[in-house]
C-alpha cells in the first residue's frame, strides 16, 4: 500500500511536467496533539493513554496536488500490562514510558487542487508517505525511582548485542487542510509510524535467565525484566525461553495534531504561478 501510493505522487509529480517547477512555494508552521504506541504492551490498539505531542513542519508545494514535507516532532508514550483485558497481560505487570525525537520527510498528496487565497480551491484531504528517523528511550519505575532499560539487557542482551535508541520508520499520513485567510491554514494529521524495532517499550523476544540478565545489569535488571505476578502456586513467568512480547511484530507510534500553517507566496515571473498561487 504505501509503495503504491509513492508511486501514485511520484506519478503525478512527473506528469506535472515543466510547470511544477515554475509554481513553487513554501509554507510552514507548528503543531500541538497527541502521541500514541502500539506494540507488545498495547496489544489492543488502546487510545486510552495519549501523551503530549509538539512539532514543526515545513512544506514545499510543487502544485495544487502534490508537495512534499519535513518536520521535526516530540511525543511522550507509555503503556502499563496492568490496563490489559488480556489477564496473561496482566499476569506479566511490565510498563514504560519514553520520549521520541522524530524527524520524517513524506511527499503528499491532496484530493483536491488547494490553493492559497482561493474562493474555490480552499479545503482538501490529504495523504502522505515517506520515512523517519527517530530517537527513543523506554523506562520503567520501580519504587519510586524511573530507570534506563535500554542498558540493562533486560531479555539477556550484552555487550555490542543490546539494541540501539535510534531507528527508522515506514510513515504514512492522512490529514485535512483549509484555509483561514489568504496566508494562513489550519492542517489536522493523524500519522502512523511504523518502526523498525520492536524495543520502543522494552520488550520483544522471550524471558532471559536470572544470571544472564545478572551479568549485564545487575540485580536491578533482574527486578526490571520480571515483575510478572505469582500464579496460586507462587509461580511466575520468568522461566527461561518462556514468551516475555511477540518479536514478529514490530512497535509502531503515532501523532495526531491540529497545526497553523503560513504561507510564505510563491516565485514570480511565470504567469502560471500568478493564476495559481496569486503572485504579483
Amino acid at each position: 500500500m504505501m509503495r503504491a501510493l509513492l508511486l501514485t505522487i511520484l506519478c503525478t509529480v512527473s506528469l506535472g511536467g515543466s510547470h511544477l517547477s515554475a509554481q513553487g512555494a513554501w509554507e510552514a508552521g507548528g503543531w500541538l496533539g497527541a502521541s500514541y504506541y502500539f506494540g507488545d504492551l498495547n496489544t489492543s490498539v488502546s487510545l486510552s493513554k495519549p501523551g503530549i505531542g509538539v512539532g514543526l513542519k515545513g512544506r514545499y508545494l510543487f502544485n495544487p496536488r502534490v508537495s512534499a514535507s519535513i518536520g521535526l516532532s516530540y511525543g511522550r508514550v507509555s503503556a502499563d500490562d496492568a490496563d490489559s483485558e488480556n489477564p496473561w497481560e496482566r499476569r506479566r505487570n511490565l510498563s514504560f514510558r519514553s520520549s521520541i525525537v522524530d524527524a520524517t520527510a513524506m511527499l503528499e498528496f491532496n484530493f483536491f487542487p488547494f490553493i492559497h487565497g482561493s474562493y474555490d480551491n480552499y479545503f482538501t484531504p490529504y495523504l502522505g508517505a515517506g520515512f523517519s528517523t527517530f530517537r527513543f528511550s523506554p523506562m520503567a519505575e520501580l519504587d519510586g525511582e524511573w530507570y534506563s532499560l535500554a542498558e540493562l539487557g533486560t531479555e539477556g542482551q550484552s555487550g555490542g548485542d543490546t539494541y540501539s535508541k535510534f531507528s527508522g520508520a515506514w510513515v504514512v499520513a492522512f490529514g485535512l487542510k483549509y484555509n483561514l485567510s489568504y496566508y494562513w491554514s489550519i492542517n489536522v494529521e493523524v500519522s502512523t509510524h511504523r518502526a523498525f524495532t520492536d524495543y520502543i517499550d522494552d520488550v520483544s523476544t522471550v524471558y532471559a535467565s536470572e544470571s544472564t540478565v545478572s551479568s549485564t545489569g545487575g540485580e536491578l535488571a533482574v527486578s526490571l525484566a520480571d515483575r510478572s505476578l505469582p500464579d496460586a502456586d507462587g509461580v511466575r513467568l520468568n522461566q527461561e525461553g518462556r514468551q516475555r512480547g511477540n518479536s514478529r511484530d514490530n512497535d509502531n507510534y503515532n501523532f495526531v495534531g491540529v497545526s497553523l500553517v503560513y504561507w510564505f507566496g510563491g516565485v514570480k515571473c511565470p504567469a502560471v504561478n500568478r493564476d495559481l498561487y496569486g503572485g504579483d
